[in-house]
């Protein structure tokens, strides 16, 4: 049996058998002690599950995906000195039309108003 194949079985060994231990270990019944929030040794004050609102979660996916259009497009002005710069310049510009309409999409949808 060569390197990678063992590699693997040992791997996979390992893996199934501390999933296997990790269902067996746990306690089937916890308290109260474990089930409540901790406050730094004070009893908690108020509920600490509040809602978070879906309109955060969704502007801060929208403000990842245009920090990583902009990581994409920081190469394109070294896409000049490529054999075929129009296309890098055609492909980039289909993606900013992409994110664009997506944006344009949110925005008529209602999608970044803070206030519901």
């Amino acid at each position: 049996m060569n390197l990678v194949a063992t590699i693997i079985a040992i791997a996979s060994l390992l893996s199934m058998v501390l999933a296997l231990v990790s269902f067996w270990l746990p306690q089937m019944t916890p308290d109260y002690e474990k089930l409540s929030p901790y406050e730094c040794g004070f009893d908690p004050l108020g509920s600490a599950r509040l809602p978070f609102s879906l309109r955060f979660f969704l502007i801060a996916i929208l403000f990842l995906l245009f920090d990583l259009e902009i990581a994409l497009l920081l190469p394109l002005p070294w896409g000049d000195q490529l054999a075929s710069p129009l296309t890098s310049f055609l492909w980039a510009t289909l993606v900013l039309a992409l994110l664009t309409l997506g944006l344009i999409y949110e925005w008529a949808q209602d999608g970044l108003e803070w206030a519901e």
